[in-house]
């Protein structure tokens, strides 16, 4: 799951508004979104990306991954560690 939810925040990094995007932001940013995301575990990497494919597939669940890193993101950028 953490790699699907970095490609969605490095594929949506320009439409994201961020008022930062050092890697301290992008991080918060991931942490974030896994936290609120169910957990989806994979203990054979070589059914990785038979679930990457699944999700991108799955119009709804990558819908839910990028709502929920657009939320993410509107937080970290009102309120970022760092400044």
């Amino acid at each position: 799951m953490e790699e699907i939810v970095r490609n969605a925040i490095d594929e949506h990094k320009d439409q994201l508004n961020l008022t930062c995007a050092c890697e301290n932001c992008l991080d918060d940013i991931l942490a974030l979104s896994l936290n609120r995301l169910p957990p989806k575990y994979i203990v054979n990497p070589n059914t990785s990306p038979f679930v990457r494919a699944a999700y991108t597939a799955d119009r709804q669940g990558a819908a839910n991954i990028i709502s929920t890193v657009f939320q993410a993101a509107e937080i970290v950028s009102k309120n970022p560690r760092h400044i």
